[in-house]
């Protein structure tokens, strides 16, 4: 690791351990909504990234996590039990949802994937005796650690940061391992990673189902941040915003989730307070501006890095191929 890689984790840590605090309520409330939001988006970034898949339907696992935890909280359950379910449940959901993907490809998976979203979210809407319908749940707890109460702003965004930086490190050892090569490749060329002995069938299979268990952790977290959940955050919007994230942050890049997620939750409620003229418009300005800089940062922001990489290596290139051609007139004209 590069001194400036270890220079740039250390003031990220400072900023995220250390602002909170001085923060007021609604400040520490975004930092825990974008937190939960790097969790759901870095699984999407996991099967549309990195395994190539192109799913429209993570709001639904989102939802199914935050109604599986909050209707078992409601029946006297413990949050830490309601947990697994939610991931199990998202998992099983998550490997029957990547079946399309066997058979279709692109934007007709696209599609797919939506009507799922589309199904779920009219099922949170419409099974009033399970999920309260429109009226939604309301009171729903935070969960205990060792005793300790998380029912302060603060002790929770801190509760939240920990299973944060958990699942960051796991996504990062899989995405390491054999599995994680398996998926860029199976992304890179599906008939090459056959014929290399990649199982691409299994492969796409459970990049859906892990992406849903990190948006079903994400989801139980929302649950218990809002007290209050309903059918609209998981709507096709939703999904649709989550997509948007990965992509203005940088698909198949490890970071994108987190920077892709301060953009799409942070960066907007950041445009409505300080300019408060531009309450009103502050989401079609926040759509003009991802409109052109997908323009002209197609593969996100995350790759702003690279493409200044690309630039200097070319100028370095170009560079010493006129003076290659400088010496070698040099020559010709000596040896006449």
């Amino acid at each position: 690791m590069s001194k400036k890689n270890i220079i740039l984790g250390v003031l990220f840590a400072a900023i995220v351990l250390g602002l909170p605090p001085f923060l007021k309520n609604y400040g520490i409330y975004m930092f825990t909504t974008w937190l939960i939001y790097v969790i759901a988006t870095m699984g999407l970034n996991l099967t549309v990234g990195f395994a190539g898949q192109k799913s429209l339907g993570h709001a639904a696992f989102f939802g199914i996590g935050a109604y599986t935890v909050a209707i078992m909280m409601k029946a006297g359950i413990s949050w830490w039990v309601g947990l697994p379910a939610a991931i199990s449940l998202c998992f099983v959901l998550g490997i029957i949802l990547g079946f399309p993907a066997l058979r279709v490809q692109t934007i007709y998976l696209a599609f797919a994937t939506l009507g799922f979203n589309t199904a779920v979210w009219l099922v949170m809407r419409n099974e009033e005796w399970l999920t309260g319908g429109t009226f939604g749940l309301n009171g729903i707890p935070r969960p205990e650690i060792f005793g300790f109460d998380l029912k302060g702003g603060l002790a929770y965004y801190y509760f939240v940061l920990a299973i944060a930086a958990i699942v960051t490190a796991l996504m990062w050892g899989l995405l390491q391992s054999p599995w994680g090569k398996a998926f860029q490749a199976l992304r890179d060329n599906p008939i090459r990673a056959e014929s290399l002995g990649i199982d691409t069938r299994n492969y796409t299979l459970l990049s859906f189902a892990i992406g849903a268990v990190y948006a079903g952790i994400a989801g139980a977290l929302f649950a218990s941040l809002v007290d209050f959940i309903e059918p609209a955050p998981f709507a096709v919007g939703a999904a649709i915003m989550m997509y948007l994230m990965v992509v203005v942050g940088g698909s198949g890049y490890f970071l994108g989730p987190l920077v892709g997620a301060l953009v799409g939750m942070v960066v907007p409620e950041w445009i409505r307070d300080a300019a408060p003229i531009l309450a009103n418009w502050y989401l079609p300005i926040f759509g003009l501006t991802v409109i052109l800089m997908m323009v002209w940062l197609p593969d996100g922001l995350m790759s702003i890095p690279d493409r200044i990489r690309a630039k200097r290596d070319s100028k370095l290139a170009s560079a010493k191929r006129a003076e290659a051609k400088s010496e070698m007139a040099a020559v010709m004209g000596e040896q006449k």
